[in-house]
């Protein structure tokens, strides 16, 4: 089992189902248990989808992909997601292998759909 560390209060998470959030099963989840901070794992694993997110932390990233999915599922990326992260990687200053939005805190969810507004403003000109 994973050691996973809360970045808020820096407590423990547990490795819990995530009926104890939704009420309803979807899967296993981190959690912390002191201040309600989570994240999701990879199917069938212990692995963390990313770093545990607060509901203001959530909302980012969900504003971030709602920006950033589009590129690689319709757009200049068509189906080629690894693509359109590394050119984000680019984009960010950031190394490939630290560039994905379930990562970033919420200074860089912002940084996310800056670059994209600006992608398509540009694509519009």
């Amino acid at each position: 089992m994973r050691e996973v560390y809360c970045d808020y209060c820096g407590r423990r998470a547990a490795f819990v189902d995530s009926k104890e959030i939704y009420g309803r099963s979807y899967g296993m989840v981190y959690l912390c248990r002191n201040c309600g901070a989570y994240v999701g794992v990879h199917k069938g694993t212990d692995k963390p989808l990313g770093r545990l997110a607060d509901a203001e932390l959530r909302r980012w990233k969900m504003a971030a992909h709602n920006a950033f999915d589009p590129i690689w599922k319709y757009g200049k990326f068509r189906h080629r997601r690894n693509a359109a992260y590394a050119w984000l990687s680019e984009k960010m200053g950031l190394p490939v292998e630290q560039t994905h939005i379930g990562m970033f805190d919420v200074a860089q969810c912002q940084q996310v759909i800056q670059i994209m507004n600006n992608e398509r403003r540009f694509q519009n000109d």
